[in-house]
């Protein structure tokens, strides 16, 4: 499945004139405040999310599973998902592939279809959560933290293997999330669990080329619910400390604990040059993995507000890799990830109205009222004809999801695959 061009130009074409009159409104009144709209629209048709390739399918629930048909049941015909993405919001050029699940049989032909959707390879993701096939040890009590040496370095092992797995494609990070924890009091020894993790985490540093980075990923709890070995950004820092400067903490929005504030979370680590990477989705109650700024859009944008602050006053922090984490219960998965896709868009482009040099100034002056009205009068600005034109620009659809429903992807990818294919992943 592949869209061409002409059916996005001539999608654009019944909306071209509405958009250029939204446009030429929004243009004229930010350049009149001082905005440079071209450069704002530059920065937004640069920002690149990786889609993660276990979210290309149906997502489950605790309790079932509901096929959207059509699923990719291969790498290839996920990348051909991802490059379906891209082609419509001109922001999804990259895939950030999950080990085991995603082994290429091969390498060749998966970087030569990549290349050829303007796709490249995002981090790479471990997987010691699950038990594969004809595994000699299991992770039932734990993988890098567990009491068992050949348990650890059975893990250490995987990790190694994804590595190599990941320099073959030209993946420059290695993502690291544990499920490791304890369900009860007394369970685990919390000391020996956190050194185990941290000696496991050097042995794999240790594996890494020269100028790959590791992301260390937190979690409060689940699957275990009394304790987690890395539950909160400070023990992923001390972690990625512990093991060099090529270590970093990748933070995930849905990582956290009830109003947890995230964006000073972000704001502290980039202060530190330690934030490495940024997985999106939205939440409730918990690590619902649910659409981008579905729920907490705001939340989102002062989120964003902290990383456009730190991209331009923090040197010391390294590029970001950004990444959807979402489980898609009831929508289309592309579709979902395209409205993802959108809010990521719209929150960045509202953060790059914030006067930065205004607000500091009243933050200064300690003007409290003036600070909520800067922030809030980028965030009321109805930014979408500036995604828009950056879309434009570079091929992509006005309205991506009306494209795709349009073009009838979904249905093209049915008759395709068939109704009985399932994605790999959760």
């Amino acid at each position: 499945m592949k869209i061409k061009e002409e059916h996005i130009l001539d999608f654009n074409k019944a909306s071209l004139e509405t958009h250029n009159d939204s446009f030429d409104f929004l243009s004229s009144k930010l350049s009149k405040n001082g905005h440079d709209v071209q450069g704002i629209i530059s920065r937004l048709a640069d920002f690149q999310v990786a889609i993660p390739s276990w979210a290309l399918g149906a997502g489950g629930t605790r309790f079932g599973r509901f096929s959207f048909f059509g699923e990719p049941s291969s790498l290839e015909q996920k990348i051909e998902d991802v490059g379906v993405l891209h082609s419509l919001t001109q922001t999804a050029g990259a895939v950030s592939l999950h080990i085991p699940w995603d082994i290429p049989s091969d390498y060749n032909a998966i970087k030569e279809k990549a290349d050829a959707l303007d796709i490249k390879f995002d981090a790479v993701n471990s997987n010691t959560f699950q038990d594969q096939k004809n595994a000699k040890e299991t992770y039932k009590y734990g993988s890098l933290s567990n009491t068992s040496q050949a348990v650890r370095e059975q893990a250490i092992q995987h990790n190694l293997d994804v590595i190599k797995i990941g320099d073959k494609l030209g993946s420059k990070a290695l993502t690291v999330w544990l499920a490791d924890g304890s369900c009860f009091p007394g369970q685990n020894n919390f000391q020996t669990a956190f050194q185990n993790t941290q000696d496991s985490l050097i042995d794999i540093y240790k594996g890494l080329p020269d100028d790959w980075k590791m992301l260390v990923e937190y979690k409060p709890y689940e699957p275990n619910f009394y304790s987690t070995v890395i539950q909160d950004w400070g023990a992923s820092l001390m972690l990625a400390n512990g093991c060099g400067d090529k270590a970093y903490t990748l933070v995930d929005l849905g990582h956290h604990l009830p109003n947890s504030n995230i964006e000073q979370i972000v704001s502290i680590l980039q202060l530190k040059g330690k934030l490495g990477g940024f997985h999106f989705n939205d939440s409730k109650y918990g690590d619902d993995d649910l659409t981008v700024g579905s729920i907490k859009p705001y939340a989102l944008f002062l989120i964003f507000n902290e990383l456009v602050y730190g991209m331009a006053n923090n040197p010391q922090n390294p590029d970001l890799a950004w990444m959807i984490d979402a489980s898609h219960n009831v929508k289309d998965p592309l579709e979902d990830l395209i409205q993802s896709l959108e809010a990521i868009q719209e929150a960045y482009a509202k953060a790059l109205l914030i006067d930065q040099a205004a607000l500091r100034a009243a933050q200064i002056d300690n003007d409290v009222v003036k600070c909520q009205e800067i922030l809030q009068g980028a965030y009321r600005t109805d930014v979408r004809p500036l995604l828009e034109r950056a879309r434009l620009g570079r091929g992509g659809a006005l309205s991506p999801i009306q494209a795709y429903r349009s073009l009838d992807v979904r249905n093209s990818l049915i008759k395709e695959r068939g109704k009985n294919t399932v994605a790999t992943g959760l």
